[in-house]
């Protein structure tokens, strides 16, 4: 142990010698060098521990950008890995399945000692059924798997959206939560009074946490998708582009998660993960923007990007295709508030690590591979 902590302090030391002659900004290059060197200090500075207390982890939405990471980092620390996402991949050891169906994969959960609940319908262009069907009682059918299982911690991953968009500036845990009509915020609310319920009936030890908008490589809503709506010229933003963007980088998320899963004292307990830095909207979508030599982010009022907004929605939906344009979108971009991270950095010991300029650095060289940009 002692040997491993010293090998990964000297190698983080010679990381940051060499970073700063290979930190170039690679534009076409295959070789990705940020990019990689961004992964070999995720396995040094950023990760935050050598091993796990857990042998068998079953994670929801094993496929999803978060679940998939999540799996990377625990079979690094030695643990093994099983999931349930909507299609398998032998190869990961995870099986096709509906949340709300769990005849069908309770059994995969024999012999874990830990799941992780990420699963979950996050799009605008849902129906409020469908979204109560999977994030509240998605939520619960899990929770009651893990429970016949007898898997001894559950955490799960609720958003900063059950705060609502704007609450009072550095608001924390114990801010009340209130429902507004949006149908993601509503079922993240319900769905972590399913979570508490079963932990103060001493169902099993839950862990709640509310991430900030997570971007990064294979981040759909928050890199993928901003990205191709640039390039359609879909993209605007409200409130003249000042509104807050509650920011955090994959790799941050993963430590967070790792951390509650670890300690005794998350359980029971509620933590915001990001959030806490102000970040306008125009300078974090501006990143993207200058990725793709566009210049800045079109910014306008907050009622004239509505109403744009909508009416593209219904001009998408009488065409039969798919958009994140709308109310719900402007209203997620118009938030005028920070958040707290303390109970975090107090209980937990986690802080950011991965800058805004190096989580955009490893974003655009990623975003270059994979042909996006």
């Amino acid at each position: 142990m002692a040997v491993s902590k010293n090998l990964n302090a000297n190698f983080a030391k010679l990381f940051c010698v060499i970073r700063p002659i290979c930190a170039i900004r690679v534009k076409n290059s295959k070789m990705g060098i940020l990019y990689y060197l961004g992964k070999i200090q995720n396995l040094t500075t950023l990760q935050i521990m050598d091993h796990t207390r857990y042998k068998k982890i079953f994670i929801t939405g094993a496929l999803g950008f978060v679940g998939r990471a999540l799996a990377e980092r625990y079979r690094q620390l030695g643990a093994q890995t099983c999931g349930l996402d909507i299609r398998a991949d032998a190869a990961l050891n995870v099986i096709a399945g509906d949340i709300t169906q769990p005849q069908a994969w309770q059994s995969a959960l024999q012999g874990c000692d830990l799941v992780i609940h990420t699963a979950a319908i996050v799009t605008n262009n849902v129906s409020r059924a469908e979204a109560w069907r999977v994030n509240v009682l998605g939520t619960r059918c899990v929770l009651d798997a893990a429970i016949q299982a007898g898997v001894k911690r559950f955490v799960h991953l609720s958003s900063l959206a059950a705060m609502r968009f704007n609450t009072e500036d550095q608001a924390d845990e114990s801010a009340p939560l209130m429902p507004t009509g949006n149908p993601y915020v509503d079922t993240k609310i319900a769905s972590e009074h399913a979570v508490l319920a079963a932990h103060a009936k001493g169902e099993i030890a839950c862990t709640i946490l509310r991430p900030a908008d997570v971007y990064g490589p294979n981040s759909r809503p928050w890199t993928i998708v901003p990205v191709q709506m640039i390039r359609k010229g879909l993209f605007l933003l409200p409130m003249h582009g000042q509104g807050i963007f509650r920011a955090i980088y994959i790799d941050d998320l993963i430590n967070g998660v790792i951390l509650a899963a670890e300690k005794d004292e998350a359980s029971g307990q509620i933590f915001i993960l990001g959030g806490e830095k102000k970040l306008t909207c125009e300078t974090f979508f501006g990143h993207y923007y200058r990725m793709m030599g566009k210049g800045s982010p079109r910014v306008m009022d907050t009622s004239t990007a509505i109403a744009i907004a909508e009416i593209g929605r219904i001009i998408f939906k009488l065409l039969g295709k798919p958009t994140e344009l709308g109310r719900g979108a402007m209203e997620m971009l118009s938030k005028k508030n920070t958040v707290s991270n303390e109970k975090a950095h107090r209980l937990l010991g986690w802080h950011e690590q991965v800058t805004l300029e190096e989580g955009m650095q490893r974003t655009e060289i990623w975003l270059r591979e994979q042909g996006i940009l």
